[in-house]
Formats: structure tokens, C-alpha cells, sequence
């Protein structure tokens, strides 16, 4: 069995009960109080298996060895030592003192009486009374061992409760007087008086046998047998002071209940690895895993079983699920190819439970086959939720789940001896992490990558970034799974083909969506089956009066009040204005202009039935899980660009979610003149997914082969179009560039990459490929590449970056501001002159000067402010960099988002979005700086930024927003609290938490407790693994060497 320690025989509960009944009757009412177990080993015990059944019991006090009766018993550690020494001082003794022994005695442990027969040896009598000292030594240590854990265990003011808040003392009270209460009725007290006056009175007799005879013995004892006694008692007394420190270690009491459960649980693992590994049909208690996994799903998920004998089955209990999920799910994660470990890509409707499968998979890899997992997801807020949900299983599971998003996350991660880790990573910080692996040779660490939201690879940049990610990994390792799921997949062959996977998909949904398009005042189903889609399914029916007709055409009222307040709402508009023009209208509203504080609190209100109903923008439909009844769209737009059939999908998948409502449905508001498009979009079907490598070219395929020759992966033109015929862009080539080959393009790129100077060598002709010389990356493209800069502003940012060396302002963070604004937040910039100006005067006279050094000097500024023409020209970048700059500087000394948006007539969701991209780019300037010799000054100096940009908040609640989930808002009321460390919250008491702070949540609370002791564990784990490194014998050293050291 594996565990952390040896395995303990244990003797059967009822077995030890009959035992500890005879004890009781034959000592005459003197009975032992049990130890308290450590759950660490003790040199020289021997591991033994444990029992296949072992039975569970309640006892909240137990033998330090088991469930052993006491130090004297026969199979106790003590006594083991005991006999061994016995025979081997016997042995002696008969040697060298045969003619001072005249009889034998015999000393025999009777339950807690020493019986001396035949008493006629003065050596072996004085040994018989060196036990009986010894053994009451031990006991009496032993309670008083036990009453000092006893207190410790429940004493608020010791160890590291004392950093505790007060808030938590009336906890800890309360576990205190329990614990004493339970003592005084156990007896325990009196048990323990009536063994010490036993002892006392079997001590006082042997003592006066011993006295009268003591100094003859002196005379007659040789000095051999002195020696062994005096080794007897050192090893005696070494043991006891060693038990004795271990009792005193201040170490949380363990029942025996959690002991056995644990073991079970260790033995279970081991079963369910070896189940994996054989890939048999019996994959064991619960999918290969520990029936613990099971039940911490039911008590953090409220799943109950995983499949029913219905196809699907729910009820509804305060708004929370119970869960007893479908059958879609065992069959998939039945499924041979999984046994066989091939990738897989699965694709379910929007909320058919695609999530839990990938969780019980990452766990089948972290607990049974002990492989890191890498979880990639498309958004910060999305990692976040993550994190809070898995972190629970990771504290009980015995896991790490780390986060990797915005500026978060260690490169390479930190490589852990004991512990797997649960990596989850927004796309862009995935691929970072997967190159790290790589460099470090530690790919093959990563068992498992799963991707949420697979059809994003064919978005844009993000999904160039995807792409590279699962390229990469299915280059490099052989032994990575890859699981991709989505909602929204149509051309699933080239999918399947770029990954090397099976397929397997369902159209189960657990409620039912019904969908429907509104004309006019008629009200039409979605029917596949009809002529033209759609079947006239009703009239609004809803007075309005005149002045309301006016403001409300489209009937948005009429729709709403249909569901509201009974059920919740949600209306999707195509821009912020319109959104929140209709809020004005019918509510309050959620877009992309909120904070990420206010985001935080309306989605909680939503979710919690405070708020029923909301508008919002498109971004909400993949960026958070907000369900409802129904689900309207105020019109068939985002932005100005017609829906696409995948975001229309995401939109009204938002309706009718397991667990919430029993059933959803969709509106979509329609003008007549658009009414044939959006019967062509509800018919047909989903988009392709193309590669986006070509489309993107500095963010796509010159970055990818920019990393590849950095990391080794191909140095030749040759390698890399052989990896370039891998990718998805490879498999769709002849769609995306008819004019061009593969190889041609690949040529271009490396020719590109070349010019810039950020890769050596020469191109030749494709004829003379073979011939030629590897190609090398320069130190330039090797900061870009592992800073994931964008290579369109590779060179600017080290033109400035070796410009802002000449003369470096370090009086304020302002230079270092401008040197950390993304390039790409600028051409979405439009300065108010005014504004600029004020600002401008604010800054003192050294201030100032950054303006001139970054090329924007204080005329150019007033003659703009004063609508002069000027003549001179200035770059709009750089403006419009310092501008934002100026944004960010306020930020940092106000950190209040509201009055900066005010202050700058900003949107606060423009500000916000800017301090996010900033705290990310920042990171990546570091990264860069850190391959370039030369800027070395920037590595400290950036340090420090990143992590002001990143939670832009007084230093003394950046421990606190450290935790997954913690935002300024609730950081500050857990600070005011009492809650001021990292540790507080992780010793915190949930049901505290809710009394102590406002609009907190019972599964908040456990959520923010679980997320700090996961982080907590995380950075104990690091620290660790740093302090083995350093204590590591060095591999590159002679042994010659390593033999002369002291």
C-alpha cells in the first residue's frame, strides 16, 4: 500500500475490544489511557499491510502505536526492544557473572504488574526494578504528553494560531470547551490516577527489595554488564526522549477515522493505477478512482452518481443541483480509445456536462497514472473560476492546482518531486508553459492537456496561439493525451486529422431549448422540418399605452415580464450603447464597460436569484456561466457584423441550464428586412474551423517558426516543413493558399524571420535544401520568442527599451509605465487635448521630462490643446503610448478605477481592460529583458511593477488578492476583518467567514478557504523543493572530490 509512512498492522476492532475486557478484570481496575497515534513512521518499525477490510470507528483519542493496549504489550515497540535486549544482556551476564548467580528469576509483564518469582538474583531483581522504573517513566511522560497536545490542539494563542484574527477565537473556543467536555466523560482523568497509584505502590516495593540489597549488587556486577545496562538505558532513554519530542511536535490531531480512510485511499490509488495501466474492463470504484473522489463530487458538486437508469435525471432544491448525471458521460468515459490513451475530441450541446468528464479524466491522471495535467481556457475569469472549483479536490486529493493567467505563473513551473500539478492556463499563458517544458526537456511530464472550447482555434490570433500549443506538444511527446471539447465543431475530420484523434459526440441535452424568432408582434418556432424553418407559434399579447410603444418597439418589455421575477432574464444587445439604453428601460445591466469588482458582485447577485434580470453584450455568452429562462436577442448583430451561426449558439445556450431550470428557451427580435438571413442562420450549419497560422502571419507562422528553431524542436527548412505538415494549417493548406505551397510559405517566413534579424542563416533554393547548414536564432529573437512579444513590435520595444537606458527616470514609476503600455491598446486611443494637458501640468519638473525623452515635448502638447496647427510631426504611437501611460500612472497612485475612468472620460471597463493588459505585457517586457544582457537593469525594476499593475492595490491587501477569486472589494472586507494574511484565510473558519463578512456565501467562503490553503500549500511546496535542490550531492562533480569534503 502507498502512503506517506509504513503501513501498521492493525488488530480488528473487536478483537481489541475482547483484549482490553480481560485486561480490565485481571488488573484489578488498572487501566491504561491510550496514546495518541502519529501518523509519522518511527525507525525500526517494520511495514506491514493492512487489512482489505478495515473497519471505520469514532475514537477521538488513540495509541501512539495503533491500537495496541499500552507500551507494555507484547507486540509494542518497547517491548520488541525489551526482549531483544533482555537475551542479549542474559547472555552476557551467564558468561561473566556465572559465579555470582545462584538462582534464575524471571520477570513476567502482567498487564501492568510486574510479578518477580523466584527473586533470588540480586543482578536480574535490580534489572526487573530498572523496568518497572522505566515503564512508569514512560507512562507518566506519555499523559503528560497527551494533555499538553490535548491543549495545544485546542489553545487559540499557540503556534500559528497566534497570528490568527480575533474573530477566530470564538471558534476555537468552542472546539476547546467540546473537547473537554468529552474528556471529563470518557474518564480519561481517572484512568490515569488510578495507573499512577498502582505504579506507585509496585514502584515502592521493588524500590525496598533493591535498597537493602543495592551495594552487595554494586560489588558484584562486572564492568561488562554495566556497560550493556548503561547501553540498555541509553537506548531506553533515547527512544522515550525521541516519542517524547514527536508527542510534543505541535502537529493538528488526526482521528483514527481520517488514519483509515487515508490508507484506504492510498491503497485505492494504487489499485486504480494498476487498473490504467492494464486497461482493463474493470476500471475499479469510480472510473479507475478512489470511492473518496466520488464522494467529494457529492460534496462539492451535489452528484450524487454518474449515470441513472433514465437517460437523464435531475431535481431542483433551492436553486442548488443534485445532480445524478447522464448516461453519455459513462459511456464516453468507457469509451477503448480512452483505455488506450488516444486523443480524443468530444462535442455536446451547451450544457450537456462536457465538463465533468474532463475532470474525472484529469483526475484519473494526476492520482492514478501521477502526471501533470495542463487545463487550457479561453479566458482570465474562466481560469479563475477553475481554480476556486478544483482547488478543493486538490486540498483533499493531495494535488496542486496552479494558476497561469495574466501575469501569474512560473516559467518553467516549478519541477515538484512528491506533488502532480494541475496547471490551468488561459491560451496565451499555456503556450509559454508548454515552451518552458519543453526547453527543460520536461514535456513528457505532462500526462494530459485538455482544451475547453476547441473550436477557438479558429479565432484570430488566440487561435494561431492554440494551434502552436497542441502542435508542439504532438511533436515533442509521445505520451500526452490530448482532450479537446466544444459545442460548436463542423468540420471535426480536419480536427481529427490535426490531432490524431477519435470522435465522439451527442446530441443529449438535460433541458429541453426551445427557439423561436419574433417578427413583429408573431412569435415563430425554429422548425427543421418546416417549409421555410420557421411555424407561426403565437401573438404578443401585452397593452401598451402610447408613450411606451414609442420607447419600446421591439416589445422588449412585453418579452421580459413574461419570465420575470419568477425566473431569470437575459438580453444580448449588439453594443454597449444599445445595452445600456435598454437597461435604463427594464433594468440594471452587465457589459464589458464594468470592472472586474463589479462584474464580480452582478454575476453573484445573478447567480444567487438576487438579480433576475440583465443585458449585456455578446462577451458575456463564453466569458461567464450565467444561466437562465430565457434568453433574448435584442437583434441579429454584433457590433455591425451579422451573427455567426457558433455565437449564436453560445448566446441562447446560455437557456434552460441543468441543475436550474427545467426548461429554456430563446428569442431572437428580428426587422423585416433581415428576416431571410436570419432564416439562413438558424438552418444552417455551424462554420468551418480554419488555421488561422497563415492569416496571422507575425502572431502566427513567423512566430511559431521563430520558437521552433529557439527550442530546438527543427533547425532546418526541411524539419520545420515536416512539423509545419502537422499542424491544422498543414491539413487545410489547400483551402487557405491555393497560389502558395506549404513549402513556400514556410521559405517566405523563414526569409522574414531572417531579415529581421532574428534568426542566422542562409536560404538557398528549395533544390539545395538538403545541403544546407542549420539556421540559429539570434539573442534578439531569443528574448522574443520566450517574452511572447508580438514580433510586429519586437524592434520597437528594444529600440526603446535601449533608449530609455540613456537616461532612465526612476524619481516615479512613470517612465517604466510607458515602457510597459501594450503597443496594440494604442490605436483604440483617442486623447482628449484637454485632459492631456491638465495632466501634463500636474507632473513635476522631472516628470515632465519623460514626455521629452519619449519624443513628445511639452509645445507639441499645449499647441494642441490650444487647437493650434503645428507643423511638426510626432508619431501617434508614441502619443498615444504616453497618454495611456499617464492612465496608468493614476491607477497606481489612486488604485480607484472610478474616479480614473471620470477623470480621463473613460469607460471604467476600457480602464480596467488597460491595467490588464498592462500587468500582462509587463510580464512579458521581463521575460524579454531577462535574454538580453544589456538590460539588466529592467529585471528588478519590472519585477516590482508587474506586481503593482497586476492587483493595482495598497501593498497590504496584495497577499490577500493573491488568492483565486479575492478582488479589491472583498479583499478590503477581509482585511478589516482581521483577515490581513495569506495564512489567516487558509486557517479560516468558512461558517466565521459568513458571520464576519457582508453578502458572503456559505460556498464563497468554503471556495476562499480552499483556494488560500491550496496557494498556501503551494508556495510551502516550492520552498521545499528549493531547500532539497540545494541539499542535492552534485551530479557533475568526481567522486574523488565528493569523498574529501567534510
Amino acid at each position: 500500500m502507498e502512503g506517506d509512512g509504513p503501513a501498521v498492522r492493525r488488530r480488528s476492532r473487536a478483537a481489541s475490544a475482547r483484549k482490553r475486557s480481560g485486561d480490565r478484570a485481571q488488573s484489578r481496575g488498572a487501566c491504561y489511557p491510550p496514546a495518541r497515534k502519529r501518523p509519522s513512521s518511527r525507525a525500526g518499525e517494520e511495514p506491514q499491510p493492512a487489512p482489505s477490510t478495515p473497519e471505520y470507528n469514532n475514537d477521538s483519542e488513540e495509541d501512539m502505536f495503533g491500537d495496541y493496549d499500552s507500551f507494555s504489550g507484547n507486540d509494542s515497540l518497547l517491548a520488541q526492544v525489551d526482549n531483544m535486549e533482555q537475551e542479549c544482556i542474559q547472555s552476557i551476564d551467564l558468561t561473566s557473572c556465572t559465579k555470582n548467580m545462584e538462582d534464575e528469576a524471571t520477570v513476567e509483564p502482567s498487564f501492568g504488574y510486574f510479578q518477580l518469582q523466584n527473586a533470588k538474583s540480586k543482578e536480574l531483581i535490580f534489572s526487573a526494578a530498572g523496568n518497572i522504573t522505566g515503564f512508569r517513566t514512560e507512562e507518566e511522560n506519555h499523559l503528560r504528553i497527551t494533555s499538553k497536545q490535548e491543549n495545544w490542539t485546542l489553545e487559540p494563542g499557540d503556534c500559528f494560531l497566534d497570528d490568527l484574527p480575533s474573530s477566530q477565537f470564538l471558534y476555537f473556543e468552542e472546539m476547546n470547551k467540546t473537547s473537554v467536555d468529552s474528556r471529563k466523560s470518557s474518564g480519561t482523568k481517572e484512568n490515569a490516577n488510578d495507573m499512577n497509584s498502582c505504579l506507585d505502590k509496585m514502584l515502592n516495593q521493588s524500590s525496598c527489595h533493591h535498597n537493602a540489597e543495592h551495594t552487595k549488587i554494586n560489588n558484584e556486577l562486572s564492568l561488562s554488564t554495566m556497560s550493556n545496562l548503561n547501553k540498555r538505558k541509553s537506548l531506553k532513554d533515547h527512544l522515550k526522549n525521541t516519542m517524547t519530542g514527536n508527542a510534543k511536535a505541535q502537529t493538528p490531531q488526526v482521528s483514527r477515522t481520517k488514519q483509515l480512510k487515508e490508507a484506504v485511499l492510498s491503497e485505492e490509488i494504487c489499485a486504480a493505477k494498476k487498473t490504467i495501466e492494464t486497461s482493463s474492463v474493470d476500471i475499479g470504484p469510480f472510473y479507475g478512482l478512489p470511492s473518496k473522489v466520488k464522494d467529494l463530487f457529492v460534496q462539492f458538486r451535489g452528484i450524487e452518481k454518474l449515470y441513472g437508469n433514465s437517460h437523464y435525471n435531475f431535481c431542483l432544491k433551492n436553486h442548488s443541483c443534485l445532480l445524478l448525471c447522464y448516461k453519455w458521460q459513462h459511456t464516453c468515459l468507457t469509451l477503448e480509445s480512452l483505455q488506450q490513451r488516444k486523443n480524443l475530441i468530444y462535442s455536446l450541446p451547451t450544457s450537456g456536462g462536457k465538463t465533468l468528464v474532463a475532470e474525472i479524466l484529469i483526475l484519473q491522471e494526476l492520482l492514478c497514472r501521477q502526471k501533470d495535467v495542463l487545463m487550457v481556457l479561453p479566458y482570465v475569469a474562466i481560469v479563475q473560476e477553475k481554480v476556486w472549483a478544483l482547488s478543493s479536490f486538490g486540498i483533499e486529493l493531495g494535488f496542486l492546482v496552479e494558476e497561469y493567467a495574466g501575469s501569474k505563473g512560473r516559467f518553467p513551473p516549478i519541477k515538484r518531486r512528491k506533488k502532480k500539478s494541475l496547471y490551468i492556463a488561459t491560451i496565451e499563458k499555456g503556450h509559454s508553459l508548454v515552451n518552458s517544458l519543453i526547453e527543460t526537456e520536461r514535456v513528457g511530464d505532462l500526462g494530459l492537456v485538455v482544451v475547453d472550447e476547441l473550436h477557438m482555434l479558429g479565432e484570430g490570433s488566440r487561435g494561431a496561439i492554440l494551434e502552436m500549443i497542441l502542435a508542439k506538444i504532438l511533436y515533442t511527446s509521445e505520451t500526452t493525451q490530448i482532450i479537446g471539447m466544444s459545442a460548436t465543431l463542423n468540420n471535426v475530420g480536419d480536427l481529427q486529422q490535426f490531432l490524431q484523434a477519435e470522435y465522439y459526440t451527442n446530441n443529449f441535452r438535460p433541458v429541453e431549448l426551445k427557439e423561436y424568432v419574433k417578427i413583429q408582434d408573431s412569435i415563430y418556432e425554429v422548425d427543421n422540418k418546416a417549409e421555410n424553418g420557421l411555424t407561426f407559434s403565437r401573438l404578443l399579447n401585452f397593452k401598451y399605452s402610447s408613450n411606451l410603444q414609442k420607447m419600446d418597439p421591439d416589445h422588449l418589455i412585453a418579452l421580459v415580464t413574461e419570465v420575470i421575477p419568477n425566473y431569470s432574464c437575459l438580453v444580448f444587445c449588439p453594443t454597449k450603447k444599445n445595452c445600456e439604453n435598454v437597461a435604463e428601460m427594464v433594468c440594471k445591466y452587465l457589459n464589458n464597460g464594468l470592472t472586474s469588482d463589479e462584474r464580480k458582485r452582478i454575476e453573484e447577485a445573478y447567480s444567487t436569484g438576487v438579480l433576475c434580470l440583465l443585458t449585456c453584450t455578446s462577451t458575456l455568452a463564453a466569458g461567464v456561466n450565467l444561466p437562465a429562462r430565457r434568453v433574448i436577442l435584442r437583434a441579429p448583430y454584433v457590433a455591425r457584423e451579422f451573427l455567426k451561426k457558433s455565437q449564436y449558439k453560445q448566446m441562447i445556450g446560455r437557456a434552460g441550464r441543468a441543475g436550474i431550470d427545467s426548461a429554456g428557451e430563446s428569442i431572437l427580435i428580428v426587422q423585416e428586412k433581415d428576416k431571410h438571413l436570419v432564416r439562413d442562420l438558424v438552418n444552417s450549419p455551424l462554420e468551418n474551423c480554419y488555421s488561422n497560422l497563415f492569416l496571422e502571419f507575425t502572431k502566427g507562422i513567423q512566430s511559431l517558426l521563430l520558437s521552433l528553431v529557439g527550442l530546438k524542436i527543427a533547425r532546418t527548412p526541411e524539419e520545420i516543413y515536416h512539423f509545419m505538415c502537422g499542424t491544422l494549417f498543414g491539413v487545410q493548406q489547400q483551402f487557405l493558399s491555393k497560389e502558395k505551397s506549404l513549402s513556400a510559405i514556410t521559405r517566405e517566413a523563414l526569409g522574414c524571420l531572417i531579415e529581421k534579424g532574428l534568426l542566422k542563416g542562409k536560404m538557398t533554393s528549395e533544390k539545395e535544401q538538403k545541403s544546407q547548414s542549420n539556421l540559429e536564432i539570434t539573442q534578439l529573437g531569443q528574448a522574443t520568442y520566450k517574452g511572447s512579444i508580438d514580433l510586429a513590435y519586437c524592434d520597437a520595444l528594444y529600440r526603446d527599451l535601449k533608449k530609455g537606458l540613456e537616461g532612465l527616470v526612476l524619481e516615479s514609476c512613470l517612465h517604466l509605465l510607458y515602457l510597459t503600455t501594450p503597443y496594440d491598446m494604442t490605436y483604440h486611443c483617442r486623447p482628449d487635448w484637454m485632459i492631456y494637458f491638465r495632466q501634463f501640468s500636474q507632473l513635476n519638473s522631472v516628470e515632465q521630462k519623460v514626455a521629452a525623452i519619449v519624443g513628445v515635448p511639452e509645445s507639441f502638447i499645449t499647441k494642441k490643446a490650444s487647437g493650434q496647427a503645428i507643423k511638426k510631426d510626432v508619431d501617434n504611437c508614441v502619443i498615444n503610448r504616453l497618454y495611456l501611460s499617464f492612465v496608468l500612472y493614476a491607477l497606481l497612485k489612486e488604485t480607484n478605477i472610478w474616479n480614473v475612468s471620470e477623470k480621463f472620460n473613460m469607460s471604467r471597463g476600457y480602464v480596467q481592460n488597460l491595467l490588464n493588459s498592462a500587468a500582462s505585457f509587463s510580464s512579458c517586457v521581463l521575460h524579454f529583458c531577462e535574454e538580453l544582457e544589456e538590460f539588466w537593469v529592467y529585471k528588478a525594476l519590472l519585477t516590482e511593477l508587474t506586481k503593482r499593475l497586476t492587483y493595482c492595490v495598497k501593498a497590504e491587501l496584495i497577499p490577500l488578492m493573491e488568492v483565486a477569486g479575492v478582488l479589491e472589494s472583498r479583499a478590503k472586507q477581509l482585511y478589516d476583518s482581521g483577515y490581513k494574511t495569506l495564512a489567516h484565510l487558509a486557517n479560516a473558519d468558512p461558517e466565521t467567514l459568513v458571520k464576519m463578512i457582508e453578502h458572503l456565501s456559505r460556498r464563497q467562503a468554503r471556495q476562499i478557504v480552499s483556494s488560500a490553503k491550496m496557494l498556501l500549500r503551494e508556495k510551502a511546496e516550492a520552498l521545499q523543493e528549493e531547500v532539497e535542490e540545494l541539499l542535492k550531492v552534485p551530479t557533475d562533480i568526481s567522486e574523488g572530490l565528493l569523498t574529501t569534503l567534510p
